[in-house]
């Protein structure tokens, strides 16, 4: 237990020192290249103060793994260069019982990224770009323009604006159309204004209604009129948003709305389910360098930053290359976004079976 919560101890602060250096450094860095950018636009010390603080969550979200994969090549390959890794062999203790520390840290380091990445860094996303908005010189509004997208799969939407905070929208049109195979208008609704009822849904004040029919086209007007309409003012806003703003969540409801429509979901559905496979890249990093960091070398911390340099490298490529592949075939999106965690799961499996020799 003694030995338990040593390793646990000194790989949490390092895990932790290292996340620290490496948002510095990615803050110090980008400030240089946009240092020019933010004088021209005159921002002031405290808004740009607190849009890095806003930004770190976004940093630290790519940056745990990294920081999980040197802290553990550096513990493990100190305790290897100073042979404490020879001494509890020695002492018989098992290659799993001295892993078990490690991948306890990784596991819980994992699941509360589930939630960091899921749900605080998407919030801080959305703080960060209405900070740029409104006060970075980024122009920013609560009015949507030139709004399509479909309601239905045989049902269009255009509106000309959208006012967010009102929850009002002007100049609607919706269409619909038929199932069949020749398809035709068989429904038009145009209205100047309308507005969110929280309990009724839609209203049109004034709604112009064209029915189309072999007969011809018939054309009535209805005062305060339900208009038929799934998408709800949340979800009007989020069809504008970038992914990276929306919570897990609300990724969800977001993709269910496109394929309601009709739309192709397969690379939404891909990202969605690849968003919570990478907070486990954690736990598999882990895995593939604590064996990897118990031998000893002579090269030492070189060695163990090429490797992690490598690992990082190989991982990040083949996530993008099997998410972009998989796209186009026919695979089950979560199997496809899960394919990485996989693979190098496996290549952890086989690294510790030849570290047991």
């Amino acid at each position: 237990m003694i030995l338990l919560w040593y390793t646990v101890r000194r790989f949490l602060s390092t895990i932790a020192f290292a996340v620290i250096a490496l948002c510095v450094l990615f803050v110090i860095i980008d400030l240089i290249e946009n240092l020019a950018k933010f004088i021209d636009k005159g921002v002031p010390f405290g808004i740009l103060a607190w849009y890095y603080i806003v930004y770190i969550p976004d940093i630290a979200k790519l940056l745990i793994p990294v920081a999980c994969l040197l802290a553990a090549l550096f513990v493990v390959g100190r305790m290897a260069s100073t042979n404490e890794v020879t001494a509890m062999k020695a002492a018989g203790i098992s290659t799993i019982r001295f892993l078990i520390p490690f991948l306890i840290v990784g596991m819980l380091i994992s699941v509360a990224q589930v939630w960091f990445s899921g749900w605080v860094v998407p919030n801080a996303n959305s703080a960060k770009l209405h900070l740029v908005q409104t006060s970075m010189g980024g122009g920013g509004t609560n009015v949507l323009q030139n709004l399509y997208f479909r309601d239905t799969s045989n049902r269009n939407v255009h509106i000309g604006t959208y006012n967010e905070e009102q929850l009002t929208a002007y100049n609607v049109v919706v269409e619909d159309f038929t199932d069949s195979a020749s398809v035709r208008l068989v429904w038009r609704m145009e209205a100047a204004t309308m507005y969110w009822n929280p309990k009724l849904g839609w209203i049109a004040p004034s709604a112009r209604i064209r029915s189309f029919n072999t007969n011809g086209m018939n054309i009535r007007w209805e005062r305060n009129w339900p208009v038929p309409f799934t998408v709800r003012y949340n979800q009007i806003a989020r069809l504008q948003l970038s992914v990276s703003e929306l919570t897990f969540d609300q990724v969800h409801d977001y993709i269910e709305t496109l394929r309601k429509g009709g739309k192709n979901t397969r690379r939404q559905e891909i990202d969605y389910y690849a968003g919570w496979a990478f907070p486990f890249s954690s736990l598999i990093v882990i895995l593939l360098a604590v064996p990897i960091a118990a031998r000893r070398r002579k090269a030492g911390i070189a060695v163990n930053i090429a490797i992690a340099m490598v690992i990082t490298f190989f991982y990040i490529a083949f996530s993008e290359i099997s998410k972009s592949v998989g796209a186009g075939t026919q695979a089950d999106p979560l199997v496809i976004a899960w394919s990485a965690n996989m693979i190098f799961f496996l290549l952890g499996l086989v690294s510790l079976a030849v570290f047991r020799r």
